[in-house]
């Protein structure tokens, strides 16, 4: 009967050590877990930052080339032609009188 005892007591041990070694387990992919999802959220704020800052980037860029859009159609325009003519070259019209200052 002793021995049969003692085969039980030997089980209950392993046993015992078997669900030590589970729970530790089990606590360490816990801990490794979260520390991972810790790590992931900084990660996921980072990169919203980094979104943000690159969409404020595109619409600026996108607001500038339209500028850019603006200033070359202008630029093609008789009115510029004009204004150049007038202003650098110091061209008037036909039939159009001068008036200047006196110096």
């Amino acid at each position: 009967m002793s021995t049969t005892r003692n085969r039980q007591k030997k089980r209950r041990l392993r046993n015992r050590l078997g669900m030590f070694a589970i729970t530790l387990v089990t606590i360490v992919l816990l801990g490794v877990f979260l520390m991972q999802g810790r790590l992931l959220k900084t990660r996921i704020a980072q990169l919203e930052e980094q979104e943000t800052a690159l969409t404020r980037q595109i619409e600026e860029e996108t607001q500038r080339t339209e500028e850019i859009e603006e200033t070359k159609k202008h630029l093609q325009t008789d009115e510029y032609a004009e204004e150049i003519a007038r202003n650098r070259l110091g061209l008037v019209k036909e039939n159009e009188i001068v008036f200047r200052e006196e110096e």
